[in-house]
Parts: structure tokens; sequence; C-alpha cells
């Protein structure tokens, strides 16, 4: 369950609008601004169907010698981290943000699909639940490109690490109001999750044909938006306070960086921002 709620953190915080068109590739070349050799950034999908590595990522991964992910993956504490920041603070609970009949609409969609009851996680952020919920949202065993990454990169005896810390993480997170979360939550309970379903499956087809612009359309589209409001937080302020991160790692060694997909494109998406640092940023077919 920790699992699914780490890999399904970007798809719980995916909105933003984008200026450039980019070519349709998942795997970025970085190049210049004085790096000895390459490194790599790959738009990854954090729950899928089929999660496997296509030859240009592999040889990529042959030609880094470190992994940066989202979050470092592979440390012991991180389920122990998660697990503290899931609850609401001062003593906020599910119940009371919701009407009682809307409450209940979320006790039996959790009671069908988790097999507990909202009472028994009623002080849980809205978010985290709905977190929970997403790997139901796939007609198929959950995989996660993430993971895939993580394989190759401890058989090559490399070290994975985090571009953030989870304390990050779930403090853009908590831009979002407990109410609003708790709204989010209710319409995926009033609808069983149908156009959750429905969404997600689109937005998976995109991935799979390497259109980041159609994906971004898609996703910045009113009726799949998660949070308009608080994008900023959520998604353009990451990407900026990744940006040294990166910097600092590509200049001490060639690096993979594997991110949610839909932090490459806009113009505070990690390509341009790392362009206007004076990178080359170049897709790879």
């Amino acid at each position: 369950m920790i699992k699914a709620i780490i890999t399904a953190f970007t798809l719980l915080v995916t909105a933003l609008g984008f200026s450039q068109k980019l070519e349709n590739s998942l795997l970025w070349k970085i190049s210049g601004n004085g790096l000895s050799e390459p490194s790599y950034l790959y738009g990854t999908m954090h729950i899928t169907c089929d999660a496997t590595l296509d030859k240009s990522v592999h040889t990529a991964l042959d030609a880094t010698k470190q992994l940066y992910l989202e979050l470092d993956m592979d440390d012991p504490s991180l389920q122990q981290k998660m697990m503290k920041t899931m609850m609401m603070a001062n003593g906020q609970k599910m119940s009371l943000l919701a009407s009682k009949e809307d409450f209940e609409a979320v006790d039996k969609l959790l009671l069908d699909n988790l097999g507990m009851s909202a009472k028994m996680i009623d002080n849980m952020k809205p978010s985290m639940v709905n977190m929970m919920l997403l790997p139901k949202m796939i007609d198929c065993p959950m995989q996660s490109i993430e993971g895939e990454l993580m394989k190759v990169t401890t058989e090559q005896n490399e070290e994975v690490y985090g571009l953030e810390t989870v304390a990050a993480q779930m403090k853009a997170l908590d831009a979002m109001p407990y109410e609003k979360q708790m709204i989010e939550l209710v319409k995926t309970a009033k609808s069983n999750m149908v156009d959750d379903k429905e969404k997600f499956k689109k937005m998976m087809a995109l991935y799979d044909s390497r259109d980041l612009n159609a994906l971004m359309e898609f996703m910045k589209a009113e009726e799949n938006k998660i949070s308009d409001d608080n994008n900023v937080a959520l998604l353009d302020n990451r990407n900026k306070s990744w940006i040294a991160k990166i910097e600092e790692a590509a200049k001490e060694t060639p690096t993979f960086f594997g991110v949610g997909a839909a932090h490459l494109p806009g113009e505070n998406g990690v390509i341009k921002l790392l362009q206007k640092q004076g990178y080359k940023v170049e897709a790879v077919k």
C-alpha cells in the first residue's frame, strides 16, 4: 500500500501549461555547459501495465553511473517517513469534511476496493486515500517504471538518489486544502472510479505514444485538472528546486534522471529550465 502511494504521487499533482512543442520522446540527452559527459532525463509513468524499458533507455542507463528519481526509493526508512506524513493535522477527519451521505459513499468505495472502512482511516489525508486507490484504476497488475529503473541500477551496482525529500513532496501536496482534497475523493467515490479509470486509460495511451504535447493538452483540459489553483506548488516550484541538484549531479558524474513525464514540458518544465541554464537538451529517438 505504501509503495503504491510513493509511486503514485505525481499522478495526483499533474497539471500545467506549456509554451513550446516538443519532439515525441520520453528520453532526453543533457550535454554542454561544461559537462564532460552527457546525462539523461527520462519521463516516467508511476503506475502502468507495462514498465518494459526500451533499448534507448537501457543504452542511457549503461552510459550513466547513478540514478536520480524524485525520491530516494531504495531508502530503507522511506516507508516510515511516508507514514509520518499521511495524517491530517489539528484533529481533522474526513467525516468532518463531508456530509454523512458523501462520507458513506467514500466508505463503500474503500470497503469494495481496499477491504477497509473509511472509519478506520478517518484522520488520513484524503489525497493519500486517493493515492491508495490509484492501482485499482488500471485493469492489470500494477507495474512501475521507477521499479524497473532501480532494478537495472542495482544490477549495475550503482546508487539510487532522490531529487527531493518526502517532507518536501508532502509540503507541496499539502498546498491543496483538506476540503478540496475531500471534494476530489468524494467525486471518485460517487462515480465509483468509472471516470477516473477512463481518464487513466487515455493517459496511459498518450504516454505510450511518447507525445508529451498531447499528454499535457489532455492533462490541462478542465475536466481533467486535479488542482489548477495549486499547480505552482505542486509542479512548478518542485521543478525549479530540482535544477540545482540536477546540475550538481550531472557535473559530478554522468547521471540518469527519471521523473514523472509531466514534469518535462512547459515554460517551467525541467527541459526548458535546463536550457535556460545553458544546457543542450535534445530528444533521443
